[in-house]
């Protein structure tokens, strides 16, 4: 306990010794990923903290954002204006975020608490996907608890004032929206355009913001339904919902083929300890297989990265606070989940491998599937270096290998659990192979890596001392 407030301590005094270092990201030349301002590819690894400024104080953040950082997270998704009550309920030294409720008003001392979290995730390297408000500030008519506070005029000036205060953070990602879908054309989605013009004309221009849309679950497009020809709009994001049993990728694949070109991801997947389809009475809770098999899928069908929530962190929760949707435990104690510490093993595979580069390619595997939890995915590098089969039950899968560079291919098994490989042996370049995966069944899942011999890449992950 003693070296955990040290840490503590020392994050804080970063604070006041140590300006901002993060390098700021952008959309890569192909239009499909995110890069570093030195071009280096950036494997969006997200941790959703949407009650972060809300309901934690400094001690609270420090703690939260060392673990995550330490668990191999890259950005934290968080609101300013937050969704449980957040502009009446105070922060933890009293402090609500609008004098009076007025967007035009914003309370200096509620945002320095946001500034010194967003510095303290800096020092850790860590990037913020910050919400300036949850989406119950606009549309209350589905649930939420609001009140509706913004219109076109003062959204354009708190975006305006919010991009202004925030211009010089290298490590700030924008998420306008946040959990709603616009009603229509003339109320929501003008406020929503208005609040992020705002924020880029505060930022100092389109190439000083990165930005997106955060919707509820659509039924082919999320971000791209309403704003995938803004000017805004960067990359376009997902929320899949809850439910274990959904086809995720088809809402990547969707986005990923629309013309203009624009990176897309799952913003909110299925989170770890949630009641599947919020019901858990009949369904129980959310599983780290079904939740491994949703971020692989997302990645395969074209993601350029993928966000992990859990159920308990993402409110905050402890005992003195009112729960949402039957949390299981406190915040603290849900920071160790098998998922928040087995993700960063799917961030790892993607960039063992050239990754600006990579295709989904549905096209190496045969035949036809059924669209169920079996379903197999495939990724390549479309220069034909390598080929990732991502295979949810394990089992076996007929390849074909010819978009592969070379005659001779070396096969590498990538345990999603634990991040080790096993070395598969020499596959011979074929339109017809046949493979069968080291173990099969529920929650044996694998991928299958096919390397180009010439390549002469590392394994993809820790070497495994034998098979499985």
């Amino acid at each position: 306990m003693k070296t955990l407030y040290s840490l503590i301590s020392s994050l804080l005094l970063v604070l006041t010794t140590q300006g901002l270092f993060s390098q700021r990201l952008q959309v890569s030349t192909n239009g499909r990923y995110l890069v570093t301002q030195e071009n280096e590819p950036f494997f969006w690894l997200a941790d959703t903290a949407w009650e972060l400024f809300h309901r934690c104080d400094e001690k609270q953040a420090a703690l939260y954002l060392s673990k995550r950082a330490e668990q191999g997270f890259n950005i934290i998704q968080a609101v300013a204006l937050a969704e449980l009550d957040g502009l009446n309920d105070p922060n933890p030294y009293g402090e609500t975020p609008l004098n009076n409720n007025d967007p035009t008003s914003p309370n200096e001392a509620y945002f320095q608490h946001v500034d010194r979290i967003i510095q303290m995730a800096d020092s850790l390297g860590l990037y913020i996907a910050l919400l300036p408000t949850w989406g119950d500030k606009v549309n209350t008519k589905e649930w939420g608890v609001g009140p509706e506070i913004f219109h076109p005029k003062n959204a354009y000036s708190f975006g305006e004032w919010m991009g202004n205060r925030y211009k010089d953070f290298e490590n700030i990602i924008w998420v306008i929206g946040g959990d709603r879908n616009p009603r229509n054309e003339s109320d929501d989605v003008l406020i929503w355009n208005q609040m992020a013009e705002g924020i880029v004309k505060g930022a100092g221009g389109y190439d000083r913001t990165l930005m997106t849309y955060h919707p509820q679950p659509t039924q082919n497009g999320g971000s791209s339904t309403w704003f995938h020809d803004q000017k805004w709009l960067d990359f376009n994001m997902h929320q899949t919902g809850h439910c274990a049993n959904k086809g995720t990728y088809k809402h990547i694949q969707h986005d990923y083929a629309l013309v203009p070109v624009k990176p897309v991801l799952d913003g909110e997947p299925l989170y770890e300890d949630h009641p599947n389809c919020f019901n858990a009475k009949e369904l129980g809770y959310s599983s780290a297989e079904d939740i491994r098999r949703i971020m692989y899928w997302n990645i395969f069908a074209g993601a350029f990265g993928q966000s992990y929530g859990c159920h308990d962190v993402w409110q905050m929760y402890t005992p003195d606070k009112e729960p949402i949707n039957g949390p299981l435990r406190p915040w603290t104690a849900a920071l160790d989940m098998p998922m928040a510490n087995q993700v960063k093993y799917l961030k790892n595979l993607m960039l063992s491998r050239p990754y600006l580069t990579r295709i989904p390619d549905q096209g190496i595997i045969h035949g036809e599937q059924a669209e169920n939890n079996d379903y197999k995915i495939a990724t390549r590098d479309q220069n034909g270096s390598y080929a990732m089969v991502y295979m949810p039950t394990g089992g076996k899968v007929d390849l074909d290998v010819t978009a592969l560079t070379s005659n001779k291919l070396t096969a590498w098994w990538y345990d999603p659990r634990t991040g080790n490989s096993f070395l598969g042996g020499e596959v011979l370049k074929s339109d017809h192979v046949t493979i069968n995966a080291p173990t099969s069944g529920k929650g044996h899942d694998w991928v299958l890596v096919l390397d180009a011999t010439q390549t002469e890449f590392s394994a993809p992950g820790k070497v495994g001392n034998s098979q499985p």
